[in-house]
């Protein structure tokens, strides 16, 4: 298994997070979800090409079948979000529909294959396996059609890039062998229970819970993606909700706006000071003037933790396979982001007489891409016919 490529992409609406294992190494990304229209007329050529980091000028074109328009060429990632023109995600917006899902994706995985082959002009990267994942609320209608669009071969153009000789150039083709498609929160349970490397159960406590049921709520940019589990396996009641982070930081960033005369660039900007902690949360409208904006954030977070959990007290109440659940989880980047309200909320929620007692693992905002790998592995071996065990509740 470790002469093959499997890639793990969790499509978050603020970040691409993705883990690639390429001949047995393991490497991690995290892109922001934006992309610009490139212009050639309005570009800056760097001033010191040395000093030009590749990820802050990620320039590409690509040539797919998933993709209509094939002749525009994108910012895509951090160097998108210092565009003035920069496209963010919609609300509840259809991830399988989109171009820019497949913009960052296959870009992702060429900006890998750049990183670990720098010398090289023209680049191949087979992906044996590739693993990405879907809401709940799109997952099982859009899952298949997914699939169809990422297999095959698909050409990824990098432009201006730093260091290399005019034209500036680097072609990779990908070409992409088989993909599975996994429901966030499902993910989060599978990493949760599975070893990263054996992929055997390393929570036995946790699966015996699932006896009595398991309630996991992943709250992320646009979504918050509750998966009930029995008997170490999903029910079909559960369905996730359009509900997450990405409205709170909107509001927030208006706020800062209005009153503080700060612009941010993207959400991710504001949510990478948010995952800093509170000593980040100020701005810097002119040089030397800091502002302290925690008075904006913490009644967001504050009112966004108590829908979070009027959500999981509605999901828990409607379905009859996980009353009495013996857990409640959460997940998602957001969900960690805002822990510390979340918990504030559960307190007077308890007060009120229907108690949610949460767990929050470590590295929740991991959770997904890592369920995401272990899924890439056990599919690749499973087709394969050198494993078996109880992996069917995992498959697409």
């Amino acid at each position: 298994m470790n002469r093959n490529n499997f890639l793990a992409v969790d499509v978050g609406n603020s970040w691409y997070k993705a883990l690639v294992s390429d001949q047995g190494e393991m490497f991690d990304y995290q892109m922001p979800n934006a992309i610009a229209l490139f212009d050639e007329e309005f570009y800056e050529k760097p001033y010191d090409e040395e000093d030009v980091e590749l990820e802050e000028n990620l320039i590409v074109e690509i040539k797919s079948p998933s993709i209509q328009d094939r002749r525009e060429i994108f910012y895509i990632g951090k160097s998108a979000m210092q565009q003035k023109n920069v496209s963010l995600t919609s609300f509840n917006n259809q991830k399988v529909d989109e171009e820019r899902t497949y913009l960052l994706l296959f870009a992702t995985a060429a900006y890998h294959a750049l990183l670990t082959n720098p010398a090289e002009e023209d680049l191949q990267f087979t992906i044996d396996q590739l693993a990405v994942s879907l809401p709940t609320t799109q997952y099982k209608e859009k899952k298949e059609i997914f699939k169809q669009r990422l297999i095959g071969n698909h050409t990824v153009i990098f432009h201006k890039v730093p260091g290399i000789r005019e034209p500036k150039e680097v072609a990779i083709k990908i070409q992409i062998e088989d993909v599975i498609v996994g429901a966030e929160g499902a993910l989060a349970y599978l990493a949760l229970t599975r070893d990263q490397e054996t992929l055997m159960i390393s929570d036995d406590s946790l699966v015996k819970d699932s006896s009595k049921g398991i309630l996991i709520g992943d709250l992320g940019g646009d979504s918050v993606d509750f998966v009930g589990i029995k008997k170490n396996k999903p029910v079909a009641s559960v369905e996730g909700e359009p509900f997450g982070i990405n409205q709170f930081l909107d509001h927030i960033i208006q706020k800062v706006s209005k009153n503080e005369m700060y612009s941010f660039n993207s959400r991710s900007e504001l949510e990478e000071k948010l995952v800093a902690g509170q000593s980040e949360w100020y701005v810097e409208p002119f040089a030397g003037v800091r502002k302290d904006i925690s008075k904006y954030i913490t009644p967001q977070l504050r009112l966004m933790a108590i829908k979070y959990l009027e959500h999981f007290d509605r999901v828990r109440s409607r379905s009859n396979e996980i009353k009495g659940a013996s857990r409640y989880i959460a997940v998602g980047g957001a969900a960690e982001i805002a822990e510390k309200q979340i918990k504030e909320a559960a307190v007077k929620w308890n007060e009120r007489g229907r108690p949610i007692e949460l767990l929050f693992p470590e590295n929740m905002s991991q959770l997904n891409v890592q369920g995401l790998m272990i899924l890439a592995k056990m599919q690749w071996i499973s087709k394969n016919k050198e494993y078996t065990d109880d992996y069917a509740y995992t498959k697409s």
